[in-house]
């Protein structure tokens, strides 16, 4: 069986499991799909960084690939055994919102795999990752008008990604 098609089952089974999770939990949006922005190169989540630092430490923290945990078919890395088991037991708690695609591009219905790591933003409890750092702070300040825009399109950026095959 080729790597792509290997791909796309472990995205769309684990997707299935994630969205009846959600359901059972009461989840929003943001993995309604499961897909997960996995950048142009390595092909793990937020380019290496520890999801859970953005919320323990407020900031972009490099993760290892030494502590790692699969997810939806995407490895994630962290920047200590704690933060890998804090991620492990509430994975939806300290995801990114869109898959870690950028928050800002979901808004305007489209999408685009570049985000900067730095360029994050946590608003009521939930991660948005930007593409650069003036995009996120403009995010932060429209986030009312923003938000529910980029919650109703994406599901539809989602299934366009799953059509097109994107990372």
């Amino acid at each position: 069986m080729s790597t792509m098609i290997k791909s796309w089952l472990v995205r769309n089974l684990g997707a299935a499991a994630l969205v009846a999770a959600a359901a059972v939990a009461g989840t929003g949006s943001a993995w309604a799909d499961g897909s997960v922005n996995t950048g142009y190169f390595g092909g793990v989540a937020i380019m290496g960084y520890d999801t859970v630092a953005y919320f323990t430490d407020g900031k972009a923290v490099k993760g290892s690939e030494n502590i790692s945990y699969n997810w939806l078919g995407t490895p994630w890395h962290f920047a200590s055994k704690k933060h890998q088991e804090m991620f492990m037991s509430d994975p939806v708690k300290y995801a990114p919102q869109y898959g870690g695609y950028c928050a800002g591009e979901v808004v305007g219905g489209g999408v685009t795999v570049n985000v900067d790591p730095e360029a994050f933003k946590i608003i009521d409890g939930k991660l948005y990752l930007i593409y650069d750092v003036g995009n996120a702070d403009d995010f932060a300040a429209h986030a009312a008008e923003y938000i529910p825009k980029a919650d109703a399109n994406w599901p539809k950026v989602a299934a366009s990604l799953e059509l097109d095959h994107y990372p």
